[in-house]
């Protein structure tokens, strides 16, 4: 289920915060992934409600 553009754009990044992205291809683990190149953090979205908690995040690869 696709986050409403508009809750989209207040969101960042609690570590670095940069604006956060949607990842499309995560269909069955959506994530919101910041957009920083030095941090690149991503947030899961469970049950359509971003949990942004930089405890919660996975590092990326």
């Amino acid at each position: 289920m696709p986050l409403e553009a508009g809750l989209l754009e207040i969101l960042a990044c609690p570590a670095c915060h940069a604006p956060l992205r949607e990842e499309a291809d995560a269909e069955p683990n959506p994530e919101l992934v910041c957009e920083s190149q030095s941090c690149g953090l991503a947030y899961p979205v469970r049950d359509g409600i971003p949990v942004l908690l930089v405890d919660e995040a996975r590092r990326p690869a």
